[in-house]
């Protein structure tokens, strides 16, 4: 009877390592995140939706007599409870990666989307501000190529950092028409 040594025991080294996380990904791209502040963004338009639609659906229940809308009230107020503590995740699966050739940008949770952009075949970068992304310094990146399906929007990047992004954006853009 012989004993089993300890290289008999030893996991395969050869052996691929086997990634728990479920979610797509392209290998060797390092992904930028948005800001941490874009989070505060999303939980003040949420609260501001939550209030409103409660506010509103519990006028129509003691104001109008309407009995389905209380019902209907803490159906909606679980929505909205959900979405505030689903925003911290899905805020973190948003990032961007620039390429040697195109812009890879990721979203989503339960609904991934990658999309790659050709520098080449950007049409129009534009920077938006809303209300509270401005009072919190931050801007979306915004660029549409000729093909409707394929306009992306880079949302919670700080305003300096969207004015250097468009600005590198559009030199690449036209530099590799230029090369068409």
């Amino acid at each position: 009877m012989t004993s089993a040594g300890p290289e008999d025991h030893a996991p395969d080294s050869a052996a691929p390592a086997e990634s728990t996380d479920p979610r797509i990904d392209l290998p060797g791209i390092a992904w930028k995140r948005v800001s941490p502040k874009y989070l505060v963004a999303g939980l003040v338009q949420l609260g501001i939706a939550a209030v409103i639609v409660c506010g509103l659906v519990a006028v129509a229940w003691l104001a109008w007599d309407w009995t389905w809308a209380g019902w209907a009230l803490p159906f909606v107020a679980v929505f909205f409870i959900i979405s505030i503590v689903v925003e911290p995740r899905r805020v973190r699966s948003i990032g961007y990666a620039l390429r040697t050739d195109d812009l890879v940008f990721r979203r989503g949770i339960m609904f991934q989307r990658f999309v790659a952009v050709p520098y080449g075949r950007m049409q129009l970068v534009d920077i938006t501000r809303g209300p509270v992304s401005r009072a919190l310094g931050l801007a979306d990146l915004r660029f549409v190529t000729a093909a409707a399906a394929t306009a992306v929007a880079i949302p919670g990047l700080p305003e300096a950092d969207a004015e250097e992004l468009r600005d590198q954006l559009v030199t690449l853009a036209e530099s590799r028409r230029a090369g068409l």
